[in-house]
């Protein structure tokens, strides 16, 4: 909204600056890290005279979360810090265009289910919050209106349809059929939206590696936008796409904010009411500028937490079927417990998939010139 100053600047001279994203995505993060500071212990507070805590262990982590910190009585709902600060960040600094409007329509629509489940479990103490298919339901709704508004709007509908892939200087398929389109987004926002979900079991975990990624797509998304390095490094040209910039700042802006007070030990958890709109909202993002695969080698953590779990039922369920017995892959999934289980310190653990997040992140940088 802000950036309509850059208008007046033959009345004023400095407003010019509005018209760069790079000055705007400074002032996103800046803006959505003082509103994080600001809401933050004012929320946290309500959230504790509320009594908005699980009231319960939650049986993904066991007696591994007493060991090292009370969490059961620590609130949740934390997902709303960063929702208000990214939100109030990226409305005042963003110019809208189509890939701000479904960025952010993703970002808000998925914090609804997320919310719902959270506000089940700790208000009316439903250890299951919302049932998966409701959950599932409601994320297909929002990748189906989201898929709607990119094909609708001129800008997009013919871009949204080229299919990109790391070290491959040309769109490998350039019409993509509906049905491709349709299975492409909903799997990355879907499929990345319950992965930050799944991600989200440690102090600090899964903010941490979210901010890690929102930089690297922070600066993809300005690169596809500029005309001259997209060309130099043979990537999609994506025009209005740098606005994405802005967005992604606010989102590490938001997300440092809130892992001040996510730190180890925890004042607040993000809860589903954050994981679930974080994941769907960087999905989004990469398949509109055409970095969806790249988003599987940055995200990386978040794709090896996902993929424990989905290793550890399959074998469960497999060799109980083979054997009469279930047998186990890991110690405990999502594989972040599985080291917990080995003996090491949750801050171990948060520490060293941060590492491994910068790693994906550095290596996902590295596919855009590797082509």
């Amino acid at each position: 909204m802000l950036s309509y100053l850059a208008n007046y600047s033959e009345y004023f001279g400095p407003l010019r600056l509005f018209e760069f994203r790079t000055v705007r995505t400074v002032l996103a993060v800046l803006t959505a890290l003082g509103i994080g500071f600001a809401i933050g212990p004012m929320l946290i507070r309500y959230f504790r005279e509320l009594k908005l805590g699980h009231g319960y262990i939650d049986d993904r982590t066991g007696a591994l979360g007493a060991t090292y910190f009370d969490k059961k009585n620590t609130p949740t709902m934390g997902g709303l810090i960063i929702f208000l600060s990214v939100f109030i960040s990226a409305f005042l600094w963003a110019a809208p265009n189509i890939w701000v409007i479904v960025s952010l329509f993703v970002y808000a629509a998925l914090t609804i289910p997320g919310f719902r489940d959270d506000y089940l479990k700790v208000v009316h103490k439903n250890r299951n919050g919302i049932s998966s298919r409701e959950k599932l339901a409601w994320q297909s709704f929002v990748t189906l209106v989201a898929l709607g508004l990119l094909l609708w709007h001129p800008l997009s509908a013919e871009k949204v349809r080229e299919l990109w892939v790391p070290f491959v200087k040309h769109a490998v398929v350039s019409y993509m059929p509906w049905w491709l389109l349709l299975l492409m987004i909903y799997l990355w926002v879907v499929g990345f939206s319950n992965a930050i979900n799944l991600t989200d079991g440690l102090d600090g975990l899964a903010v941490g590696c979210t901010i890690t990624v929102a930089l690297v797509f922070a600066i993809m998304a300005y690169v596809a936008d500029h005309v001259f390095l997209s060309e130099y490094l043979l990537i999609s040209h994506v025009p209005g796409t740098s606005e994405l910039t802005v967005i992604c700042g606010a989102l590490i802006g938001g997300c440092m904010a809130f892992l001040w007070f996510n730190s180890h030990p925890a004042e607040v958890f993000m809860g589903d009411t954050g994981s679930l709109a974080l994941g769907g909202l960087i999905g989004v993002m990469a398949f509109m500028i055409h970095q969806p695969f790249t988003l599987v080698i940055v995200g990386g953590v978040f794709v090896m937490e996902m993929l424990s779990v989905v290793l550890q039922v399959s074998w469960f369920k497999f060799t109980r079927w083979r054997f009469g017995e279930g047998r186990r892959v890991f110690l405990m999934a999502p594989i972040h417990h599985h080291f917990q289980k080995k003996g090491w310190p949750e801050s171990k653990v948060v520490l060293r998939f941060w590492v491994l997040s910068l790693g994906c992140a550095l290596a996902g940088l590295a596919t855009l010139k590797l082509r």
